[in-house]
């Protein structure tokens, strides 16, 4: 199974905030819409991702005045993406790997989804339930 077939069930909804905007509000996307990340785009381009083990880091560092501070400050560069024609296998792996727990999808330069481990898990999960159903099924007309 490849990354396409997670977006076309989830969707291929992007949360995304600008460099310049202030923690506090990203804080209030992520509470709002029970996601654990936002990209942080400018242009069109991904610039970081903002997750809440970056929000819980800094926190601790810094205390609650770096809420004021932009999310430029406090994001994750360094993000690494997969593409719609990735295996579930191969992002499991990467994402295990790199200790992260969202992928940003891309198709060249653009966008097109975010993959969190939670998507990759319950698709897992659905598709060995559906290998069990077949196998159910093939017992019962042997």
């Amino acid at each position: 199974m490849t990354v396409r077939a997670i977006l076309d069930t989830k969707g291929h909804q992007i949360t995304s905030v600008e460099p310049e905007a202030r923690l506090s509000a990203a804080v209030r996307i992520l509470g709002e819409r029970k996601i654990g990340a936002v990209l942080v785009m400018s242009a069109g381009r991904i610039e970081g991702i903002l997750s809440e083990r970056d929000i819980v880091r800094v926190l601790g560092e810094r205390g609650a005045a770096v809420l004021e501070d932009p999310v430029s400050a406090v994001m994750t560069r360094k993000v690494v993406s997969c593409k719609q024609s990735d295996t579930v296998s191969a992002i499991m792996e990467m994402m295990t790997r790199g200790k992260f727990r969202h992928l940003p999808v891309v198709d060249g330069e653009r966008v097109v989804g975010l993959i969190s481990i939670g998507d990759v898990v319950k698709w897992r999960v659905q598709e060995y339930e559906r290998e069990q159903e077949a196998l159910r099924e093939y017992i019962k007309t042997a």
